[in-house]
């Protein structure tokens, strides 16, 4: 009987009857009841555009606020309806311009795409976002989905008066593109079942050419501006593609089919004649067997002509001898291998998404082959500021041992294209897996400070240090990447040194990130190094020389300095230093006079003075009563002693210190920083290990 009575509430709301309404809300029904799709009575008068209705319900108490299964409010619907009073209505009741819904939809977005003119310019004037883009969640992300804006929407649909009024009243920018890399003008040129080609639509896209938009983009299949306006047939739309002179004639699709094949398949004798008369070549695709199959001799004879030949083959597939390196991108590249690109100077690339390893924010970085050599291509505009900075850089760091091997660089046309050491991730990513282990922090993060001090000797600093610019390669070698943001180490010594500092910051961030495996976020990492972090009192006295230098030792050789820090040191070397300074006579205030390192040693009172309550008994036992036991210096001399004369102790004793250097660091783990910053402090570096001992480490 209750669902009974549900159909005939929304029978009730679907005709309009606010009596009827009222008479089954008064027997008890409630008032944000769903039913399939999660549609209430108000999100449904809301899709009648039944506006007294609506107002009625509010007052009733409907949820304002209350979503269908997809996440689309009454503000969102009143969008696709394109009824402004109800629009006006939900902002006071206090919705929000920019709510979306689970596919990222606003209101806004909703006016575009059903073509709301009136609807989309009171959104705007009331503040909604014109250049935002779908947001949607982690899951859809990683499929690409989402980030189209509200002109991409009114573009695929053909709203051309929607179109001008967002570019020219409301600024919507034509080159943003969604998580697909498509913008506005691919929206436009593409078709599909329900958005079918229409004068309207290439009104559009002439339109969007005209204000400047990016003709190099492709569409998910790959295709490029040129392929789908032949596509089309749209000769005029061909022509202004051409006459940008951004895209490359012969370029092909994931399939590669250039516009030349595309053209003669739809037996379009005049476009293929503007692209011949262009310098579309004719000898790739067969195009001769393509004509004969749709019997098109006008075609054939035009090809002919330009000098296409039958051929059993396809000449210029660029097929090459290769066997992948990478685990990773290995199936992609040899997918590139196999088909037709055309070649840019030496280099092989195919800017399509199942070939991209990353999104920039003026570009994207590519798999490629330069040379034949497997390479990860980073594309830049020509000119662009960061372009210049990171080829200089690259271009002056070729010798380097830590930083990304740069093989070299194409230009053509609007594209300078950036090629270096193709690797298989990325610090971020390589966190994010569990299975990760082999490569240990203290090893990661000593190649950063070696690419660092590299880079440095080479006169730029790089100004960008973060978790996604430190690459691993497939043989688990660390890198230093991105260089777009480096700086010349050029002006006074205040203005170098200045930029170095900058540098030594920002690495005190990434040791920390580094220790906690990526546990936190690079941008979230907390004040202190959390203590379950293995060395972590070597990390927090390691970052606290990266924030504050040390005011005598010239910025430039701080990181050299700092490679020597204990945190890199294996246990066996710790133990060496610690038995070598309970070696020393300085240490035995009877035996010298001099007593400021056995004072500064011993400075702390509190922070060793139970150290015998930790060690074994049968340890103490089998060293005699020849020391007083209550001193740092005695500890360090007991280290000393058990190292030079473990091997004469009974087999209960070598027992238990099986790997001394173990046992000592694990019962004092602050015990080799205080002694190793005292000495530091003192400047006496005479037990320090030297630089080819920490080498082999």
């Amino acid at each position: 009987m209750a669902e009974d009575k549900v159909v005939q509430l929304y029978n009730a709301v679907q005709d309009g009857s606010i009596e009827q309404v009222q008479q089954l809300l008064e027997e008890g029904l409630d008032i944000n009841v769903k039913v399939k799709f999660g549609w209430t009575p108000l999100l449904s008068a809301v899709q009648g555009g039944k506006v007294e209705l609506v107002r009625f319900l509010l007052d009733q108490g409907a949820d304002p606020c209350a979503k269908k299964d997809n996440g689309a409010t009454s503000f969102i619907i009143a969008g696709i309806t394109g009824n402004v009073m109800l629009l006006e209505l939900f902002l006071s009741k206090g919705s929000e311009i920019n709510e979306h819904d689970d596919n990222g939809f606003t209101a806004f977005m909703e006016a575009a795409w059903y073509g709301k003119e009136e609807a989309l310019r009171f959104l705007h004037g009331r503040g909604a976002d014109v250049n935002l883009g779908r947001i949607v969640d982690e899951e859809k992300r990683c499929l690409n989905k989402g980030g189209a804006t509200a002109l991409m929407d009114a573009a695929r649909r053909g709203h051309f008066a929607i179109v001008q009024a967002l570019v020219d009243e409301m600024n919507a920018d034509v080159n943003i593109c969604d998580n697909q890399d498509r913008n506005a003008f691919i929206h436009a040129l593409s078709v599909r079942q329900d958005q079918p080609w229409s004068q309207a639509k290439e009104a559009v896209a002439l339109f969007l050419l005209k204000k400047g938009a990016d003709t190099t983009k492709r569409d998910e299949g790959g295709k490029t501006t040129l392929i789908l306006a032949v596509e089309q047939e749209s000769q005029e739309l061909v022509k202004a593609i051409l006459e940008k002179d951004e895209v490359d004639i012969n370029d092909g699709d994931k399939n590669s089919q250039t516009a030349l094949m595309v053209a003669v398949e739809k037996r379009n004798c005049n476009i293929a004649r503007m692209l011949c008369e262009k310098s579309a070549r004719t000898d790739i695709g067969n195009l001769i067997e393509i004509a004969n199959r749709t019997y098109n001799s006008d075609m054939k004879e035009l090809l002919r002509k330009y000098g296409a030949r039958a051929t059993l083959s396809q000449p210029g597939s660029n097929q090459m001898q290769w066997i992948s390196s990478s685990r990773r991108w290995g199936s992609q590249l040899q997918a590139l291998c196999g088909m037709y690109r055309p070649v840019i100077g030496k280099l092989k690339i195919f800017m399509y998404e199942p070939f991209r390893i990353q999104r920039i924010s003026q570009g994207g970085v590519y798999l490629g082959f330069y040379d034949g050599e497997e390479v990860a291509v980073k594309v830049y505009r020509v000119g662009a500021e960061n372009a210049d900075k990171e080829k200089t850089c690259l271009e002056k760091c070729r010798r380097s041992n830590h930083l990304v091997k740069y093989y070299g660089s194409e230009e053509w046309k609007t594209c300078l294209y950036l090629c270096f050491t193709l690797c298989e991730q990325n610090l971020e990513e390589y966190f994010k897996r569990a299975e990760n282990t082999d490569l240990k922090s203290k090893d990661i993060l000593k190649t950063i400070f070696q690419a660092l001090q590299e880079l440095h000797a080479f006169g730029f600093g790089h100004q960008d240090l973060h978790p996604s610019n430190v690459l691993i390669d497939a043989a688990g070698k660390v890198f230093l990447a991105d260089f777009d943001k480096s700086k010349k180490l050029a002006g006074s010594d205040a203005e170098k040194n200045l930029i170095i500092t900058e540098d030594l910051q920002a690495l005190e961030r990434l040791v920390l990130y580094t220790a906690m495996r990526g546990r936190a976020r690079f941008e979230d990492l907390p004040a202190k190094c959390p203590a379950e972090v293995v060395n972590n009192i070597e990390i927090e006295a390691l970052r606290a020389r990266l924030k504050s230098p040390d005011e005598e030792t010239p910025v430039s050789d701080q990181l050299g300095n700092l490679i020597q820090h204990p945190y890199f040191w294996s246990n066996q070397v710790k133990y060496r230093f610690l038995r070598d300074v309970g070696n020393d006579a300085r240490i035995d205030k009877q035996k010298n006079e001099n007593t400021a390192f056995w004072e500064a040693l011993n400075s702390d009172k509190k922070r060793f003075k139970d150290w015998k309550k930790k060690i074994d008994q049968e340890v103490l036992v089998s060293m005699g009563k020849r020391y007083d036991w209550n001193s740092v210096t005695d500890l360090l001399r007991l280290i000393r002693n058990i190292g030079e004369h473990l091997h004469e102790k009974s087999d209960q004793v070598r027992k238990i210190l099986e790997k001394p250097e173990d046992y000592f660091l694990d019962l004092f783990p602050e015990l080799t920083m205080h002694v190793y910053q005292t000495s530091y402090n003192l400047s006496y570096f005479k037990h320090f290990p030297n630089t080819k001992t920490l080498s082999h480490l």
